[in-house]
C-alpha cells in the first residue's frame, strides 16, 4: 500500500505541475501514515480510505499552493492540519499557524509536527474570533470552515494590510459571494484541477479594504 500511495502521490503532484524533493515527499506520505494511524481512534476525517486520503487531503490542499502569497499563513479551522500541513511541507521558507478550537485536532497536529521536525508550524487552540497574535497574517486559508461572509468577518482582525483571504470552495458558490459586504473585493476565483477529484473544486481569492 505505502508504494502505491507514493506513486499516487508522484503522479498527482506531475499533474499539479508542482515539484517537490525528495524529503518533501517522504514527509507527506509520513503525514498520511500518521493521520491513518489517528484518525482510526480519533476520527478526524470521515475519509477512511487510504487512497482516498491521498487525493482528497494531500493533492486537494497541494493545488492551492500556487495561489498562495505571503510569508505568514494562518489556516483557520484547520481540522486535522488541512490544508495547513501540506503547504507547510511545501513551502519550508514560509510561516503557518494552523487554529483550531478542537483540542483533539490541535494534539494530532502538535503530534505531526513534532514527528515530521516542521520547524515552520504552530499550533493554536482557539477560536478565530478571539484569537488575538502578536503579529497579522499575510494570507489567511480555509478549507470547509464557514460561509465567505462569516470567514471574513470572523478572521478579518488577523489579516495584515494587503493580505489576502483564501477559501477553499467546491462548486463555485455564487450565493456565498453575493452577500459579501462592500468591505470586501474578491481578486480571483480559481477552478481548481485535483487529480483523482471529479467533483468541483474553487479557490476564492478575496482583498480587504478594511
Amino acid at each position: 500500500m505505502k508504494k502505491e500511495l507514493a506513486n499516487l502521490l508522484e503522479v498527482g503532484l506531475r499533474e499539479l505541475n508542482l515539484s517537490v524533493d525528495a524529503h518533501q515527499t517522504r514527509l507527506l506520505l509520513e503525514y498520511l501514515q500518521i493521520l491513518l494511524k489517528w484518525n482510526s481512534a480519533y476520527n478526524l476525517t470521515a475519509v477512511r480510505d487510504p487512497k482516498a486520503m491521498m487525493t482528497s487531503h494531500i493533492l486537494d490542499s497541494l493545488s492551492i499552493a500556487p495561489y498562495i502569497q505571503g510569508q505568514r499563513v494562518l489556516d483557520v479551522g484547520t481540522g486535522a492540519g488541512l490544508p495547513g500541513i501540506p503547504l507547510a511541507i511545501f513551502y519550508p521558507d514560509r510561516q503557518f499557524t494552523l487554529l483550531d478550537s478542537n483540542g483533539k485536532k490541535i494534539r494530532f497536529i502538535f503530534q505531526v509536527k513534532n514527528q515530521l521536525g516542521l520547524n515552520n508550524l504552530t499550533e493554536i487552540q482557539n477560536r478565530a474570533e478571539r484569537y488575538q497574535p502578536k503579529i497579522l497574517f499575510d494570507a489567511i486559508t480555509s478549507r470547509a470552515f464557514s460561509s465567505l461572509s462569516d470567514m471574513t468577518k470572523t478572521t478579518n482582525h488577523l489579516l495584515s494590510d494587503g493580505g489576502r483571504f483564501y477559501a477553499m470552495k467546491g462548486t463555485l458558490p455564487t450565493q456565498e459571494l453575493s452577500m459579501l459586504t462592500k468591505h470586501y473585493k474578491v481578486v480571483g476565483s480559481h477552478e481548481l484541477f485535483v487529480p483523482g477529484i471529479k467533483n468541483d473544486r474553487h479557490l476564492i481569492e478575496i482583498e480587504s479594504s478594511n
